[in-house]
């Protein structure tokens, strides 16, 4: 355990978070999504996986990785085939976490969604359960006027 870290981001999560540069994607889905054939076309190359539901798991992504404010699709959720406007209750607990940051969410279809997945720098797969709970988030930056823990 650290402290000031969640816990939920084991080693390889923070290895990759940290890794991360301005720009580059990581995905977060659900326990249905093909995490492990996806993740071998990614930068990391293999899915991290972490034993907690989807929002729970943006959210501790995101107490230490800043979202992109500089593009439309920093943050992307799945949309429901054939439903593309629905928002899931799942989506919902995500937009909760994201949007008092600011943060708006798009829709992307399935496959365009399967698309980006595999051009992301990892896939961070969870236990969740509920469907539609996938979701991609790109990176920011951390302004260089920021304070820093430890500065």
């Amino acid at each position: 355990m650290l402290k000031g870290l969640d816990p939920v981001l084991d080693a390889d999560a923070l290895y990759v978070l940290r890794a991360m540069g301005h720009g580059d994607d990581l995905i977060i889905a659900d326990a249905n999504f093909p995490a492990e054939t996806m993740a071998r076309g990614t930068i990391f190359g293999r899915p991290i996986r972490i034993g907690c539901g989807t929002a729970r798991a943006v959210k501790a992504v995101l107490s230490v990785m800043p979202v992109d404010t500089f593009v439309d699709d920093a943050l992307a959720r799945m949309e429901v085939v054939g439903k593309p406007e629905e928002i899931t209750e799942v989506q919902r607990e995500v937009l909760d976490v994201t949007e008092p940051g600011g943060v708006t969410m798009m829709g992307v279809e399935r496959f365009a969604f399967y698309e980006r997945a595999k051009k992301a720098f990892a896939i961070i797969q969870t236990q969740e359960r509920r469907f539609y709970g996938c979701f991609a988030i790109r990176k920011g930056v951390i302004d260089p006027n920021e304070t820093l823990p430890g500065e």
